[in-house]
């Protein structure tokens, strides 16, 4: 059974959207019902899809994982950058899911793990093993997966209190007016399509820093980082600029030359969970990206 608390921005949820947040790669169908089959529970009580939450209840809730999810081991192309007994930093590819759902029942990251690593942390359950934080599926670039329970501890701690630093290279459509800055803002689901995020004053508070290392003709290469790490929080904050990533079809516009946004995690560093070294990882832009950034025409920062 897991509890959560409501805090003061959750107040006034109903359940069954409180729970569509929590458990985002379930439907909404599969949260109503886990909740007509009695495995949710609020202050101690199974109540309807539509109650209200208030500050400080708590909803309580045995997860039902979605049926013919596989978490078999597959034979996955992904690069592991460092490995040792605890962690594993990863190479994600573009086009890759993080982890199995509703949507995607095979073929993920994790069955890849279980097919290469025998170890994983449990932690986040049998869907998710080792997994401490998520790319979008067609965002590439460096990832943090826990062995054992400790590490995953310690790695998800250092992210919620930014000891652990990540940072992305992104190409934007058009040019931002300013060579660097912060957004801020408040993230929450788009009312008007629960899988997008949008920017509202309900939300979660949200905040991205950027910075312009080259312009071009008609785009900008910048590089970002996060002090809150939302869902899809830097391709929401550069739309809202009126300034989408390059090929992101959700919150911008599709390029037929792409698979999908030209967004990567490029660097991260943190602090080993059991021999508290400073670790700092780096690698390139994939051949995808810097192939179409050598036909854009360079301009003046």
């Amino acid at each position: 059974m897991i509890d959560l608390k409501i805090t003061k921005d959750d107040a006034g949820k109903r359940l069954d959207v409180f729970l569509q947040e929590k458990l985002s790669d379930f439907t909404r169908s599969h949260i109503k019902n886990m909740i007509e089959e009695k495995l949710v529970f609020v202050n101690g009580k199974n109540c309807k899809a539509g109650e209200k939450l208030k500050e400080n209840y708590i909803v309580s809730y045995d997860v039902k994982e979605p049926e013919l999810i596989s978490n078999e081991p597959e034979d996955i192309d992904f690069e592991i950058v460092y490995e040792d007994s605890d962690l594993l930093v990863i190479n994600k590819p573009q086009g890759l899911v993080v982890h199995p759902c509703t949507s995607k029942k095979s073929g993920t990251l994790v069955n890849g793990l279980l097919y290469k690593i025998k170890d994983l942390s449990g932690i986040n359950g049998k869907l998710r093993p080792g997994i401490v934080h998520r790319l979008d599926k067609d965002t590439s670039g460096l990832m943090l997966v826990a062995k054992n329970d400790f590490s995953h501890v310690s790695l998800a701690e250092q992210i919620k209190e930014k000891t652990c630093k990540r940072c992305y290279l992104a190409l934007l459509e058009g040019n931002l007016s300013e060579n660097e800055g912060k957004i801020q803002t408040f993230l929450n689901r788009n009312p008007k399509d629960r899988k997008k995020m949008a920017v509202c004053e309900s939300g979660k508070e949200a905040i991205t820093f950027y910075k312009v290392l080259q312009r071009y003709e008609r785009n900008c290469l910048v590089e970002f980082s996060l002090k809150t790490g939302r869902t899809h929080q830097i391709r929401v904050h550069s739309s809202y600029l009126g300034h989408s990533v390059v090929g992101d079809e959700v919150y911008g516009k599709k390029d037929k030359n792409l698979n999908g946004q030209l967004l990567h995690s490029y660097k991260i560093e943190f602090y080993h969970p059991r021999t508290k070294k400073l670790l700092k990882f780096e690698i390139d832009l994939p051949k995808y990206f810097s192939e179409y950034l050598k036909k854009l025409k360079v301009i003046e920062c």
